[in-house]
């Protein structure tokens, strides 16, 4: 999360609003994420 709010200047709320709505929603992708020792959170698009 941390990598991606950097990259786009987007606050959290906003990018967890665009992984759930835009990506699972409206295209139907498959998002898992698992929570990473000394990352934090991590998403993917499953294949």
């Amino acid at each position: 999360m941390a990598e991606i709010a950097k990259a786009t200047k987007w606050l959290p709320h906003t990018i967890r609003g665009a992984i759930s709505g835009a990506l699972k929603k409206r295209l139907g992708l498959t998002i898992t994420s698992e929570k990473i020792e000394g990352r934090g959170r991590t998403y993917k698009i499953a294949s």
